[in-house]
């Protein structure tokens, strides 16, 4: 699996509009503050979660993205695999893959294959509620006054 930078700031957009769910839209300039991300690279980001059914927008003054579904319904492995790709680790996990002659023979498959499962398992049961619950700890975790 590998996560682009494309991905890793869909991942990112995903969990600012978490942690800020139930709470009305939130603009594009918040959402790149917040998230440290570029203007011009949130907007194509926002435009393929918009395609993905993750995130939807509204017009007019108090306009800006939202959530289309709640956070406890969005599981990190289906965005990763919309922006990214498959998570698996080689082409040759899949079941069906027909590429290699080798492949009934091979010492590394299983392992791949194993490699993948896990990954399914970790990817696949992390929803953006898990992972804003974590983030609001930690920043409470750090805060503290003098």
């Amino acid at each position: 699996m590998h996560i682009t930078y494309k991905g890793d700031y869909a991942l990112k957009t995903i969990l600012a509009l978490s942690l800020h769910y139930g709470s009305g839209p939130t603009t594009i300039h918040d959402l790149a503050r917040r998230a440290d991300i570029p203007i011009k690279f949130l907007e194509q980001i926002l435009l393929d979660l918009k395609r993905g059914g993750f995130v939807e927008s509204r017009r007019g003054k108090v306009g800006g993205y939202l959530l289309s579904r709640p956070p406890q319904r969005i599981k990190l492995g289906e965005v990763v695999r919309f922006i990214d790709g498959e998570v698996e680790p080689i082409a040759c996990v899949d079941n069906k893959y027909k590429g290699c002659k080798d492949i009934s023979k091979c010492v590394f498959r299983n392992i791949w294959q194993d490699v993948a499962r896990a990954t399914f398992k970790i990817v696949d049961n992390i929803t953006f509620e898990d992972l804003a619950k974590k983030e609001k700890k930690l920043h409470t975790a750090l805060t503290y006054q003098i």
